[in-house]
């Protein structure tokens, strides 16, 4: 295998699997770490992958977004701290968005069921992890339903939350960067987070560390934009530290 198509079958086992271990292509592909580590290099640079440590991750872009089913096998750990920790920061919020995705979907299992509250969705996922919550109602927003995240998109959606004032939402992204914010890589579902942000007193963004320095293809929001961040300690103090002076409060757990 030459260099360009081992890179390409690297690139395809980070889009399938999500992340992917330097040891484990070195010994999958029969080539030295440090070819692997030059090949991730290549990659990062072509804005493709993310290195991390140990390895690198898929980067998401306009023609490629990971699943559902894949994004709840990664990080799991991580992602239900991150969970915990944002359903902590409810406060007194009566009304509240829960965005698309994993760890959103962890959040709203991880809200207070001692307590009314009304919950404002893009996700088929939120309604079955609040089903048990019998203080909850759960509003679904209509629309185009996308297959990859299984949430709903497009005029549908982004009209029926115009019309709605929201205490606190909850914002996933793709990506998030201290130059160019919060970005997605499909318009459509760009257009519902950017409403969901207009139409809201408060925000929090809740990400892997993974999400940090990645821009894809949609803007939505500033980091400016959100009260608090909670990410996993992979994010480093300093790193945290640059994104709190642009005003949020960054939580590492």
């Amino acid at each position: 295998m030459d260099t360009e198509g081992r890179r390409r079958w690297i690139l395809k086992r980070a889009r399938s699997v999500g992340g992917i271990k330097v040891t484990a292509l070195s010994q999958d592909l029969n080539v030295a770490q440090e070819t692997i580590r030059r090949d991730l290099r290549a990659l990062e640079e072509q804005g493709m992958v993310r290195r991390t440590h140990g390895g690198a991750h898929a980067v998401e872009r306009p023609g490629f977004e990971t699943t559902l089913a894949s994004r709840s096998t990664n990080f799991v750990p991580q992602k239900n701290r991150i969970a915990a920790v944002a359903a902590d920061l409810l406060g007194e919020a009566e009304t509240v968005f829960i965005d698309e995705g994993y760890t959103p979907q962890l959040i709203a299992a991880a809200l207070p069921r001692d307590r009314t509250l009304t919950v404002v969705t893009a996700s088929l996922s939120v309604p079955r992890a609040l089903a048990d919550a019998e203080k909850i109602t759960v509003l679904m927003l209509g629309g185009r339903v996308r297959n990859a995240t299984l949430a709903t998109v497009d005029h549908w959606a982004s009209r029926m939350l115009a019309g709605m004032v929201i205490d606190l939402a909850y914002i996933g992204a793709n990506g998030i960067s201290r130059e160019f914010g919060l970005t997605t890589p499909d318009p459509a579902v760009s257009e519902v987070k950017a409403q969901a942000v207009r139409g809201s007193r408060r925000r929090v963004f809740a990400g892997l560390h993974t999400k940090f320095g990645v821009a894809t293809f949609c803007r939505f929001a500033d980091v400016r934009d959100v009260e608090s961040i909670v990410t996993d300690t992979g994010l480093s103090a300093a790193e945290a530290q640059r994104y709190s002076l642009l005003g949020p409060n960054v939580i590492r757990v």
